[in-house]
């Protein structure tokens, strides 16, 4: 893409289709004048008087607390310097977008008109009631130092200027574990430092909080070594002089452990790389272009651990890794600083996140086979979705500790749940179904391991204790494909069409035939059915070999569907096997029955799905709310696909009176509790949130369940297979590897189930 390509990309971006990129959204109803009324006058005035009778209370009535204040004169603006604070506005916009995104607080961008200090910080003070945090942006220095420390002083609620503290922390985080890699101590190294701004201060300065000694750490400015002889030092700059005798960048690199660039691009040539000691780490931070490029470093040493501050390389250091997440713990216990207790905190939060296992949507937004913490992986990824139940928690126990805490939490495992329930990053739904398969394992044949998807999936279940899984497929090719991910464990291997399964085949092969001889089947031909993976798998399910299969990623459903329901078959007092989708709207789970079995079932057979469904979402926690799905609205229309939906209804009424269900509706009646309650107030459902669909054929449950997935990119579990004997769950044609670990939880929570049934049975006998 050309420079002039990119340009004109960048400038529609921001233009079209409204200039800017965020915008005030009402969280609360405006459509009558009651609503207008209670808004504005004079409803308004109540709450006013709360607040004036205690000022805490403009935490409960107002945005205060989740509201921070993006500010800046543009005096030192990305790489662009002092462009003015009309300028600047794009870039703080961006930020606002940022802390929104990654950590769901809301912004107003503030440019202010001034570049001398007591007007800027006059201003800050003034308009300090609104928010519940400052973050200080693009501020040159050394006004940004005063400013930051006076508006700390004088104010009640966190300041933060993220341009110094920021790379600060990200930065001394991908430290602590390049220090771990190398074997080396942050006591010891040697550290040169390039750039002597904002950041490279407040970097320094981390650093030796966690332990790195002035005496073995060399500064440098445009002007070469700051050394304690030279003149007119700021204080700042005093602060990290050095007495050792040298004056270049190229002096200070002979045998440094540890070099940190915050100044400019190309500055490190591969002989002072060369110089530096043994498993050198380099974090090249200026950009777009570092210090030294990233190719040239990793070519010039074998043995570097190299950081950027670019995307395109590993090893990011991204400040969006930090700001988002430190304030979101600061608002949330109502700090009135943020400390340097609260910035260590997040410091080692990230150091710790960066060694644990990486989801695989992180994989997959970064384009990585699998990331695993080493020299290329020292800190997290910025869409990594754990970031936000990881840093906020630690950042608010820190400020708590530290005695700066005025809302302090309680609940732990309560706050996590709120962070991750903030931005829909992970679903309560699909962390209760992990929950749950963790608590009991179980074996689970995956019949299509030599797929890399299916076998990441298996890895992400063995790794997060979710399945114990068995293998199908190629040995050679699956053991490949386990190296290429790392795929470490101690698993059990089978391919159906080996010699050496000659005799687990046969035992099959004869318990297939006994079940099916009477149906057309031979020995002969059980025999080779065998070495068919969904006929092997099913059996090792059906002989107690395993507990439960997931198949169906590289071929259609119907091929896979048939053996399960020939081996399988279904569970005792079943008359249909169906299926449903979970989908995870913005209104929580939603189940749509029947996806994948029925064409066109009768009145009959739709309240039989209902009833699976209803156990189905029970199994989940959750108590259904169920509508039977039609083009009309109880018995508009005397059409049989109306009045088959109608009889449905009436057999649920009479067999399980105390299942929430009704119909025939149509679906915005069934989804819209207020239109229902209006037009049909005599309904099971006015006046109640319906979380299940059940679709009147096959088409209309399929179309609806793909659409939504496809249009609205809403995530789906399923389809769940409801009515079997055993837990076999069939996924959609070319799922994706997370599609599959949530099919493998429920496939194991099904099994936890179906074994508790059992028992339940053994002790009534």
């Amino acid at each position: 893409m050309s420079k002039q390509t990119k340009r004109r990309e960048a400038l529609i971006y921001h233009a079209k289709p409204t200039p800017g990129k965020i915008k005030v959204v009402p969280t609360k109803k405006y459509a009558t004048q009651r609503d207008l009324s209670l808004a504005y006058s004079p409803g308004v005035a109540e709450p006013c008087l709360e607040i004036e009778k205690d000022k805490n209370n403009v935490y409960k009535y107002t945005t205060k607390g989740n509201l921070v204040a993006v500010i800046s004169n543009g005096t030192a603006v990305l790489g662009l310097g002092n462009i003015g604070p009309e300028a600047s506005k794009p870039v703080m916009e961006g930020k606002g977008l940022l802390f929104k995104i990654f950590a769901d607080i809301d912004v107003f961008d503030i440019e202010v008109d001034t570049e001398n200090v007591e007007e800027f910080i006059q201003t800050v003070k003034n308009i300090a009631p609104t928010f519940g945090g400052i973050n200080l942006e693009d501020i040159k220095a050394p006004e940004a130092f005063e400013i930051e420390r006076r508006l700390k002083e004088e104010l009640d609620i966190p300041v933060m200027h993220d341009d110094q503290h920021g790379t600060a922390i990200i930065s001394a985080a991908a430290l602590l574990n390049a220090l771990e890699l190398t074997e080396k101590k942050i006591q010891e190294v040697k550290i040169v430092v390039s750039g002597a701004g904002a950041a490279a201060i407040s970097c320094t300065r981390l650093y030796q909080a966690f332990g790195a000694k002035a005496e073995n750490i060399v500064m440098l400015d445009s002007k070469g070594v700051i050394r304690k002889d030279r003149s007119n030092l700021t204080t700042e700059k005093a602060e990290f002089a050095t007495h050792r005798k040298i004056d270049t960048l190229e002096e200070a690199m002979v045998n440094a452990d540890v070099f940190i660039g915050l100044s400019t691009a190309d500055i490190v040539s591969p002989e002072m790389l060369l110089s530096m000691a043994k498993d050198p780490i380099v974090f090249a931070m200026s950009n777009p272009n570092p210090e030294i490029a990233y190719d040239l470093a990793v070519a010039t040493r074998d043995d570097i651990i190299m950081a950027t501050g670019r995307s395109d390389h590993p090893n990011q250091v991204n400040n969006v890794l930090g700001f988002p997440f430190i304030f979101r713990g600061a608002l949330d216990v109502r700090a009135t600083k943020i400390n340097e207790e609260m910035k260590m905190a997040a410091v080692k939060a990230l150091a710790e996140l960066a060694k644990e296992s990486v989801p695989e949507q992180v994989n997959i937004a970064y384009g990585e086979t699998r990331l695993a913490f080493g020299r290329d992986y020292i800190i997290p990824k910025p869409f990594d979705p754990r970031l936000i139940a990881e840093v906020p928690p630690a950042v608010a126990k820190a400020a708590m500790d530290s005695g700066v805490a005025q809302n302090p939490i309680v609940n732990w495992e309560k706050y996590k749940e709120e962070l991750l329930d903030r931005l829909g990053s992970d679903n309560k739904m699909i962390r209760l179904l992990s929950n749950r398969a963790k608590m009991n394992p179980k074996r689970v044949v995956f019949a299509e391991a030599d797929q890399l998807d299916v076998l990441k999936a298996a890895q992400i279940a063995y790794d997060e204790g979710i399945a114990i899984p068995i293998l199908l497929g190629r040995k050679d090719t699956i053991k490949i494909l386990m190296d290429e991910i790392e795929f470490e464990a101690d698993v059990e291997i089978i391919d159906p069409k080996a010699d050496e399964e000659e005799v687990r085949k046969n035992k099959y092969a004869e318990g297939y035939w006994q079940y099916r001889k009477r149906k057309g089947v031979t020995l002969y031909s059980a025999q080779k059915l065998m070495r068919e993976r969904n006929y092997f798998g099913a059996m090792m399910v059906n002989e107690g070999d395993a507990d439960a299969m997931i198949s169906g990623y590289s071929r259609s459903y119907p091929s896979v569907v048939k053996p399960i329901m020939e081996l399988i078959g279904m569970a005792k007092g079943a008359t249909r096997i169906a299926t449903t989708n979970v989908m995870m709207t913005q209104r929580g789970p939603m189940f749509l029955s029947d996806t994948s079995i029925n064409i066109d079932p009768s009145a009959e057979e739709l309240a039989k799905i209902a009833q699976m469904t209803a156990r189905t979402v029970r199994m989940f926690g959750i108590e259904p709310v169920m509508a039977m799905i039609s083009f009309a609205n109880f018995g508009s229309s005397i059409s049989p696909r109306a009045s088959k939906v109608k009889d449905a209804v009436a057999l649920l009424h009479e067999q399980e009176p105390d299942l929430i269900v009704d119909g025939e509706l149509q679906t915005d009646f069934a989804l819209n509790s207020e239109l229902l309650e209006e037009k049909f107030p005599f309904s099971k459902l006015a006046g109640k949130k319906v979380n299940t669909l059940i679709f009147p054929n096959l088409d209309s449950a399929n179309i609806t369940y793909k659409l939504m997935k496809e249009l609205n990119k809403v995530e789906s579990i399923g389809p769940i297979m409801m009515g079997m004997r055993k837990p076999v769950h069939v996924l959609q044609f070319g799922s994706s590897v997370d599609e599959i670990v949530n099919m493998t939880a429920i496939a194991v929570v099904d099994a936890q189930q179906k074994e508790k049934w059992e028992q339940e049975k053994q002790s009534q006998k």
